[in-house]
């Protein structure tokens, strides 16, 4: 659903715009990420909550991440994502294989 919903935004919002300019895709999660941010703020929407919530992000699901991947945060680790999914092309589509492969991003 999330790949079909970032499609209807594009066409919609930015019509004619290159869909395969992964800066699209990019930008799509990092607002959703933010979104998660701000709902987590409830109504203190102040700096010092802002940095909280952001550093204490936990198992986020975005639409445009494969399934099982999931963003967490914390005070020492800004960065959401340490999960990927190995794919291959076969002629033609993209066909998941294996398990998530979780690590530190270096």
């Amino acid at each position: 659903a999330g790949f079909k919903q970032w499609v209807a935004f594009m066409d919609k919002y930015l019509p004619g715009a290159d869909k395969s300019d992964g800066g699209y895709v990019a930008g799509a999660s990092l607002a959703a990420m933010t979104a998660q941010v701000l709902t987590q703020c409830g109504d203190e929407l102040t700096r010092e909550n802002v940095m909280k919530q952001a550093a204490n992000l936990h198992d986020v699901t975005v639409p445009m991440l494969l399934p099982g991947i999931k963003g967490n945060t914390t005070p020492n680790d800004f960065a959401p994502v340490k999960q990927v999914q190995m794919a291959r092309f076969t002629g033609e589509r993209w066909e998941l294989f294996g398990p998530l492969i979780t690590g530190a991003v270096t």
